[in-house]
């Protein structure tokens, strides 16, 4: 049995939105908070290579990967959410 045979297709992209809006604010948190702690972009934070004037220390580098991360996660979410709204749009 298929999932669209038990949950209408509504309803799951329902969920599948809410679920990546969720995502989005939390990248969005992450983001901000790390904008807040370096005073810069993640791209400006990549440009003059933190993580090394920084002496390469453990919490700039996980501040680093999950900065990407976030910043990543928030192009790729919002790219998922538009779609799906064109999607919808266009039915």
């Amino acid at each position: 049995m298929k999932l669209l045979d038990l949950i209408p297709e509504n309803e799951l992209k329902d969920a599948v939105l809410s679920e990546y809006e969720k995502r989005l604010v939390l990248y969005r948190l992450t983001d901000e908070r790390l904008k807040k702690k370096y005073s810069v972009s993640f791209e400006e934070f990549e440009k003059k290579n933190v993580v090394k004037e920084k002496g390469f220390s453990w919490e700039v580098e996980r501040d680093a990967m999950d900065w990407e991360h976030a910043v990543e996660g928030i192009r790729y979410i919002q790219e998922k959410i538009n779609k799906i709204k064109q999607a919808d749009n266009g039915n």
